[in-house]
């Protein structure tokens, strides 16, 4: 009985790092995708998000932006066939980014604040081969 708990232990113990390791990989593609913003200034930042969405459903993070700075948000994941997007939303659930693209596993959104405020990124998996999607999100500023 023992040795059945802890297989059944070191199982869910594995499940979780495999998790995780899948959330670790999607936020690689997130910086690959910041890799040429990187390259023309701007400055990435150590904040990150990640986890995992089923097919056709976004999550909202909130985000404080200042007036007079660029910013790039770039999204990724591992999952192969899988359509993602990111796009920027001010208080009042306007679309304010003023440059957006979806590539692949691969997608991002640029915004040069004309005030200083909260803002919400809205991060989607449009569709998916798989139940749930690992996707991560970074950002830069200059």
């Amino acid at each position: 009985m023992k040795l059945r708990i802890s297989l059944l232990a070191a199982g869910a113990l594995l499940a979780g790092f495999a998790a995780q390791a899948t959330v670790d990989d999607a936020l690689s593609f997130a910086l690959e995708a910041m890799t040429p913003y990187i390259k023309e200034g701007f400055t990435l930042r150590e904040d990150t998000w990640g986890g995992d969405l089923p097919s056709a459903t976004a999550k909202a993070i909130s985000q404080q932006l200042f007036k007079g700075n660029e910013y790039w948000f770039t999204m990724g994941s591992d999952v192969r066939g899988a359509t993602i997007s990111v796009h920027i939303y001010d208080r009042e659930g306007n679309l304010v980014e003023t440059n957006a693209w979806q590539r692949e596993v691969f997608a991002g959104a640029y915004i040069k604040p004309t005030k200083t405020g909260s803002y919400f990124l809205i991060v989607k998996i449009e569709k998916s081969p798989r139940e749930r999607t690992p996707w991560g999100l970074v950002y830069a500023y200059r």
